[in-house]
């Protein structure tokens, strides 16, 4: 379904556009997702909304990794400091508000939800990657939070090309919008 509005008061959430994840082979080109993600990024700073800009990073010793029993094991990442960068066209500007985070969810641990509701927002729009991880996690705990969740449908990319269609398909229907970079700058307005 196109996104039909975002809330006056919306926050653009970006998971995981790092340097370290850059490298992933992905569905939809890396490059591509970042410069839309860049797009939204400017609009929600020109309309002065909050943007949120997620990454993932673990200490030097990998000691705060979460260790269950999984059939798949996690991908492995490092703990190198340049992994957890954002990339270059993301570079955070001094209003952004930056989250690391350690699981999936950018709610989960962190301090999100907090920054988000001091400020007043209602709505986020998601973009990032991984689809079926970071930005699924992310939007499922949005949703059970009460904000209203929008999708940048081509902000957006997976490893995993069933994967990214099953949650686009099947999942992020049932939690909130989904519509392209252009259209919700479309709703953003001038």
């Amino acid at each position: 379904m196109p996104a039909t509005a975002l809330d006056p008061k919306t926050a653009l959430v970006v998971i995981d556009l790092q340097k370290g994840i850059s490298k992933f082979p992905t569905v939809h080109p890396f490059g591509d997702v970042v410069s839309n993600t860049v797009r939204l990024a400017e609009a929600f700073r020109r309309a002065d909304l909050p943007v949120v800009l997620v990454t993932v990073s673990f200490s030097p010793d990998g000691g705060d990794r979460l260790r269950s029993r999984t059939e798949t094991p996690p991908r492995p990442m490092s703990t190198a400091p340049e992994f957890a960068q954002l990339v270059s066209e993301l570079e955070p500007k001094p209003r952004d508000i930056l989250i690391t985070k350690r699981q999936w969810s950018a709610f989960y641990g962190t301090e999100l939800d907090l920054q988000l509701r001091r400020r007043g927002i209602t709505g986020v729009v998601l973009a990032g990657v991984a689809t079926s991880i970071g930005v699924d996690s992310t939007a499922r705990a949005a949703h059970e939070r009460g904000y209203n969740v929008t999708f940048a449908s081509d902000a957006m990319t997976d490893v995993d090309p069933v994967a990214h269609e099953f949650v686009t398909k099947k999942i992020f229907p049932r939690l909130g919008e989904m519509d392209t970079t252009a259209a919700l700058l479309a709703l953003l307005g001038p």
